[in-house]
This record gives C-alpha cells, structure tokens and sequence, in this order.
C-alpha cells in the first residue's frame, strides 16, 4: 500500500474510529494514518506527505471529505474515501462503502474519474450546499449527538418556526426568480445524505449545479415532500424549482448556510462558481 495516506476525523458519527484502524492494521502493513486533532492540523499532514502520496483517503463524513479535498483541488493526486459521518451523502453517490476489502480493492486498481466541484464565496464545495432553512438546522444539529432521529428531530422542530429568507438574484437571467424561499440548495450531487434526493437529476460531472429553491410549503404537503425525496421523484412543481447553473450570483438576509453539511457563516453577496473536473476521486 504504497503512496497512500489514511486521514481519520476522530469525532465522525459514533465517534469510534478503532474497528477501523484495527482492520486497516490488519490487512495494511505499517500504513500511513493521521487521526486528525483539526482542519490546520489535517492541512499540514497533508502537506508534509504531498510529495510522497498519491492516494489520500478521508476517513469520516461529508465535512472530512471537503477538508482533505480543498488540497487535491485541479491537482494531480487521488481523494478516496471510507463513509464514517452520519449522513454520508457523497460517499453514497460516489460509491464508496463501509467494506475496507472494497476500498483496498479500489486502490490496488487505482482506476481514476474527474469529477466537479463548486465555491460558495471561495469557499469549497464538493456535495450539497445551502441556506435558509437546511443552514438553521445544521447549525442547530451540531449542538446535538448528530444521528439521523436527531436530524429528523431538529427538521421537524424548526420547520415550524422558521421564517423564509429574502433571495435577491444579481445575475440578469435569473432575478425573475428572486422571492422568499424556505431553502435554496446547490447541489453537485443528487443527495443531502441517509439518500435524501434533494437534485435527483444533478450530476457531478456535467460541468452545472442544480440551484433547488424550494418555498415554505403547507404541512399537508410535507408527506408528499419527504416520500418524493426518498424515492428520487422530487420535481419542479408549485413549490420546488431546479435551475442548472455554472455559475450565479445573489443577496440573501441570512448569513447562516451549511457547506458540505458543515454549518459556516457567509455574507452576501454570494457568488457561486462551477469548477468542472476539478478533482480526481477513485472509482
């Protein structure tokens, strides 16, 4: 197993990364691993092995993917990933499995795909990404154990008492659709995580992000919302839109957001960019 690096985030999902470390000890002689203490101190690991690695796998959720992925970005080396966060929403659309057999089998073939990715502000993005309403409640899960009951839990509580937020579209095609949403969403795969289709039709490498403005909708309709996004059938109707963008550009009267399910204040105005074929990720 050489030329390739193993980044563990300590604190993902339930918090216990030791079966893993175990069964990579087990079938890996002498591997390279770093269980992460912080984003800096991820960045530095990465750093100091950059010369000598070709393969870094991320250890963790959606939010340690993005971390290992903002030093791979338009470069040559290989993000490879073992889902352990709570939703695991870009290792579901990617194909990665909680099977470390299947992720040293992938590996050892090394066979590579270009994939996009997407900045919010600068600020990277390689899954989902979103303000409003999904922004409140992943600032207010945080404060929680995470688990997908307790996102259902903060979903439900805040759904209630969340006002829409002010969207102003700067970008000249698009002010037309400027208005107050529940959420806007970008999405540069199909799914926020636990298969929540949010962009059932997006792709990550079609060069575009499906922009999901979804309005405050009435609670008889939220049936009909969850059953569509669990079974990839959500569409554009009198409460959801999808515009296919590379690139856009608006106000919004929040500065709470979520990027890669990792909560992050960010002023507008925000401007959101398509980088195509940015990164490379292991098949």
């Amino acid at each position: 197993m050489e030329n390739v690096a193993f980044i563990i985030n300590p604190f993902s999902a339930k918090k216990d990364y030791h079966p893993f470390l175990r069964a990579l000890k087990k079938e890996v002689n002498n591997p390279l691993f770093y269980i992460s203490e912080s984003i800096q101190g991820t960045f530095n690991f990465i750093d100091n092995h950059y010369a000598t690695t070709d393969i870094f796998v991320a250890v963790g959720g959606d939010g340690t993917i993005s971390t290992v992925a903002q030093k791979l970005i338009n470069t040559e080396k290989i993000l490879a990933i073992f889902p352990a966060g709570s939703g695991n929403g870009f290792s579901n659309e990617t194909k990665f499995s909680k099977n470390i057999d299947e992720l040293l089998a992938k590996i050892k073939a090394r066979k590579v795909k270009k994939i996009d990715t997407f900045t919010v502000n600068g600020r990277l993005s390689i899954n989902v990404s979103g303000t409003g309403f999904d922004g409140k409640v992943v600032k207010e899960f945080e404060k929680t154990d995470r688990g997908f009951k307790n996102y259902i839990k903060v979903s439900i509580k805040t759904f209630f008492n969340y006002k829409p937020v002010q969207i102003k579209f700067l970008t000249e095609s698009f002010k037309k659709y400027s208005g107050r949403y529940l959420m806007l969403n970008i999405a540069n795969t199909r799914q926020f995580g636990n298969n929540a289709y949010i962009a059932p039709k997006a792709s990550k490498s079609d060069g575009l992000v499906d922009l999901v403005l979804v309005k405050k909708f009435p609670l008889t309709y939220s049936p009909f919302f969850a059953f569509r996004m669990f079974t990839k059938r959500l569409k554009d109707d009198q409460y959801v839109t999808y515009l296919p963008v590379s690139e856009i550009e608006f106000e919004v009267d929040t500065k709470n957001w979520h990027l890669d399910g990792e909560f992050n204040k960010i002023e507008s105005p925000v401007k959101v960019k398509v980088q195509p074929k940015s990164l490379n990720i292991l098949q």
